[in-house]
């Protein structure tokens, strides 16, 4: 199987894999309680009008009043032609609204990856290269730091310390400041604590299985080989180690890739008060603004199926032995 074929391939099972994201999503909130449906029907109720109607009024107003499968087939239409939608409490289309709050999340998120990435890999190989030394056991140590401690309440105890108590940095962020003055020094104040608490976790994942992949290649008999025949350290780290140990730690880069960006931008935003994807999807959720919420899920679905695209085509370039037509 060719590289084009299998490439296609992958992206339509990507295809479907984001229809039934978008399918359960979509039907989870169609039965979740509406929380501003029980409001308007209590007040029709206590100004003496009637509940029923004001509810029919509020499902027409919100496009509710259809069928569960007539209201879906005609999202994934408009979806289609690039309509996502019109999110009913910012009163801007759904895309508007994502394309506003995604350049405070990549402001953080992409140092942090980068960070992590770099730093969790060097570190990894460096702890393998001198194992059960001091320097590997107090990086041990920091790795075992970084997963265990919640990332929500690392980021409350480092404002308290650096923002209230020592004042280097703001306790709030300004919006404003970001969106105007992006690469300032003034920027980077306010976001060194939420790059700082995402990158901490962040590297002790990758410097973990890094370091437990590199030893297994360390050892073996062909760096022994590369040793006797006088090769450098440098070249055995980077010709005989750091290739090999690439090939499982792609899955991981991945995976920490979209752990940052699903999970823990929903807490750090949230801690830091950053307006970006996590807390706009977290908002939109509270509030059953279904067109937003299905945007906002749409966006890192695509970003997973990508993720494991190039995944799955990184294992073959990393590894000659993988043939596209054993997958």
């Amino acid at each position: 199987m060719g590289l084009k074929r299998y490439t296609a391939r992958r992206i339509a099972w990507a295809g479907v894999v984001a229809g039934l994201i978008l399918t359960v999503t979509f039907v989870l909130l169609d039965l979740a309680p509406d929380s501003q449906l029980a409001r308007v029907q209590f007040r029709a109720a206590a100004s003496g009008g009637s509940a029923e109607a004001a509810a029919e009024a509020y499902a027409r107003r919100r496009g509710l009043d259809g069928p569960l499968w007539a209201r879906y087939l005609d999202y994934l239409a408009n979806l289609a032609t690039g309509d996502w939608g019109w999110s009913d409490t910012r009163s801007q289309p759904v895309t508007e609204a994502i394309l506003t709050a995604l350049p405070y999340s990549l402001m953080y998120t992409v140092p942090a990856v980068l960070a992590s990435t770099t730093l969790g890999i060097a570190i990894g190989l460096y702890s393998a290269f001198n194992q059960y030394t001091k320097t590997d056991y107090a990086a041990t140590f920091v790795a075992f730091f970084g997963i265990s401690v919640p990332n929500f309440w690392f980021g409350i105890v480092l404002l308290l310390v650096f923002a209230v108590h020592l004042g280097w940095v703001p306790v709030l962020f300004d919006a404003e400041l970001a969106r105007t003055r992006t690469f300032s020094l003034a920027n980077a104040r306010q976001l060194a604590l939420p790059v700082f608490v995402l990158a901490t976790s962040a590297i002790a994942g990758t410097m973990r299985y890094a370091r437990a992949e590199a030893l297994e290649y360390v050892r073996a008999a062909f760096v022994k080989t590369a040793r006797a025949k006088g090769a450098s350290e440098w070249r055995i780290l980077t010709r005989h180690v750091l290739r090999p140990t690439l090939v499982p730690l792609s899955t991981i880069l991945v995976g920490d890739l979209l752990g940052v960006i699903l999970s823990a931008s929903y807490l750090v935003e949230v801690v830091f008060g950053i307006p970006g994807l996590g807390r706009l999807s977290l908002e939109a959720i509270r509030r059953q603004d279904t067109a937003l919420v299905l945007g906002t899920t749409l966006l890192p679905a695509f970003v997973a199926v990508i993720g494991n695209l190039l995944q799955d085509l990184a294992y073959a370039v990393l590894d000659p032995r993988i043939e596209y037509g054993d997958r």
